[in-house]
């Protein structure tokens, strides 16, 4: 038995036409559902990028107990047990992050690897000469990876010098090689069609619009302020990025035609995580809140000993059942430790009404963000029940950020934590984490998929909302998640939470967010959101010195009404706190 798997990143589900989408240009996508079964309901894990390729390898969620990391040394990697049991495995990508700090331990994994070089801001060509860069409506990015991202593209002048062709190249050369040997799996892992998106005009001219305004192909993760105009040329920015990725896969599906591969070969097309273009007013994916659009994903998948094609099911799936999934197709062993589920059991298993099923809820998040649960109807999203977002802590054995290792105040006050279930009797650091990300800004949300599929307004149903929470629970306590997590976001460890209990949970939110100085001023709704993010970002030990100071700003620069320009002239007077405070509300609401 033989199986390839064909992972995209920030590969949005809502931009395929398997999925609805009727102007992107992608026959090779819909050539792929005629093909595999498409999974309608299949939800993220943990994000971004290095926690879902931990949940990849582990099939168990990353999320409550770390942030972005390497694999650990108690984690059971599916390419691990791959190769134990005789399977080989060869990874083909150009995902720059295998190569930084927090992703180092991956891609050792396989038996062997090859990487196209050159993606985002992989420091990769090196010039002291600054390059061109064109006035452009991307802000600077982290360190140095927007005057890098600009050196290497005069080096991916032509399409066949893009890393994604280098990729499925050298993904396809290894299926020519070894087609007619058995037991091995292939990943071909692109980067495309994450940010920057980065094509040759080819690509471009599929999507003709009438745009002459400054350089956009990158956009900055937070809200969408650009005008119409420019936020449509972004987006169609991507779709010629996503039509070139559509090209890649139709040379995959080429050589299973080509050699009949469909015969013994499995076949998983995939992504991590998807990215808002503007919805909700937001570019991204790891700040705001986790809506459908970055959450709820694409999968197709071909399993040759149950020839089912051109089939779609609703069955709620995750990252983490992939890994299970694979080892049950080879006939390798399932580490306890895995709690995702083969996808082979929607073919036998049913549901009480004949439906196939294999959970009756999932959990998805990021370290530090809301909580989230949905069961397929209602999606929910709890946050902490206080600014400080705490307690929070990082569980690991590998402190590693995404760039760079822990720094030595982080760790000054580290201690050993007893065993998690899953640490095979290891001990792990047990660290103080901090984090920008606050969903108490955003607060819990509610939405009910049936009625509100775009997630455009919240509902308020305490029944529903104390339901989701016990599930959310039962999840939780069954990842062994630290106690400081159900405290947190203000649950007990049973999930039972009472309607009334929440009602007063709602009721205490909207009186610190109608903020009263007892000046008899007035407020704009900006202004309130604006004050509240304020409260939100700032450290405890600061918080009430600074908003002391907010009466005295108000009354000394005779203020009447405060809007959102007020906070800003506000938070400006903090000195270099204020500067980068500034930024932070630009980002999240001003």
């Amino acid at each position: 038995m033989k199986a390839v798997m064909v992972m995209f990143d920030s590969l949005n589900k809502h931009m395929l036409p398997n999925y609805g989408c009727e102007w992107i240009k992608a026959p090779n996508f819909e050539r792929l559902s005629e093909a595999t079964v498409t999974f309608d309901s299949c939800y993220a894990g943990s994000l971004p990028c290095m926690p879902a390729r931990r949940e990849l390898h582990t099939g168990r969620h990353n999320f409550l107990h770390r942030s972005w990391g390497p694999l650990e040394p108690f984690d059971d990697s599916v390419i691990d047990v791959l190769r134990q049991n005789g399977v080989y495995t060869h990874l083909s990508t150009d995902h720059t992050h295998y190569f930084e700090d927090g992703g180092a331990t991956y891609h050792p994994r396989f038996n062997s690897w090859e990487y196209a070089r050159g993606q985002e801001g992989d420091p990769w060509k090196g010039n002291v000469q600054d390059p061109h860069i064109p006035d452009s409506l991307s802000g600077p990015k982290i360190g140095s990876l927007w005057r890098q991202d600009w050196v290497n593209r005069a080096y991916l002048d032509t399409e066949e010098k893009q890393p994604i062709a280098l990729t499925f190249g050298s993904g396809i050369e290894f299926i020519e090689t070894n087609r007619l040997e058995d037991n091995w799996f292939l990943q071909i892992e692109a980067f495309d069609p994450h940010e920057p998106f980065f094509t040759q005009q080819k690509y471009k001219d599929l999507y003709p619009h009438l745009y002459d305004g400054k350089h956009f192909d990158w956009p900055d993760y937070g809200k969408a302020t650009q005008k119409p105009e420019e936020i449509q040329h972004a987006i169609y920015e991507y779709a010629a990025l996503l039509s070139m990725c559509d090209t890649y896969l139709g040379k995959v599906l080429d050589i299973f035609d080509r050699y009949n591969l469909w015969q013994d070969t499995m076949l998983i097309v995939n992504t991590d995580h998807g990215f808002l273009l503007g919805e909700h007013r937001w570019w991204g994916k790891n700040i705001q809140p986790f809506y459908n659009e970055i959450v709820n994903l694409p999968l197709f998948i071909w399993d040759p000993r149950h020839q089912e094609k051109g089939s779609r099911t609703e069955a709620l799936v995750q990252t983490i059942d992939i890994a299970p999934t694979l080892l049950e197709f080879f006939g390798a062993p399932i580490p306890p430790d895995m709690q995702g589920n083969p996808l082979s059991r929607l073919v036998d298993g049913k549901d009480g009404d004949g439906n196939p099923k294999l959970r009756e809820a999932a959990i998805f998040g990021i370290h530090g963000g809301h909580i989230n649960v949905t069961d397929g109807r209602y999606v929910y999203m709890r946050a902490p029940q206080h600014f400080d977002n705490g307690p929070l802590r990082e569980y690991t054995l590998m402190p590693t950020h995404m760039h760079n290792r822990f720094g030595v105040k982080e760790l000054n006050d580290l201690r050993l934590r007893e065993p998690f279930a899953f640490t095979k009797g290891c001990r792990t650091l047990e660290i103080e984490a901090h984090t920008f990300l606050n969903p108490y800004l955003h607060g819990t949300l509610l939405f009910d998929l049936v009625l509100d599929p775009r997630q455009q307004t919240p509902i308020v149903d305490e029944r529903v909302e104390a339901r989701m929470i016990k599930l959310m629970a039962e999840i939780m306590r069954e990842n062994d998640a630290p106690l400081e997590q159900f405290e947190r976001i203000g649950i007990p460890v049973d999930g039972v939470v009472g309607q009334a209990t929440l009602h007063l949970e709602k009721e205490t939110r909207r009186r610190i967010y109608e903020a009263d100085l007892g000046l008899g001023e007035e407020w704009t709704e900006q202004g309130r959101e604006a004050y509240f993010a304020v409260q939100c970002l700032v450290p405890a030990p600061v918080r009430l010195t600074l908003l002391e100071g907010i009466k005295a700003y108000v009354q000394s620069a005779n203020i009447k009404k405060i809007d959102d320009e007020a906070i800003a002239q506000w938070v400006i007077t903090f000195g270099p706190q204020g500067e980068s405070l500034l930024k932070m509300l630009k980002m999240l609401v001003l």
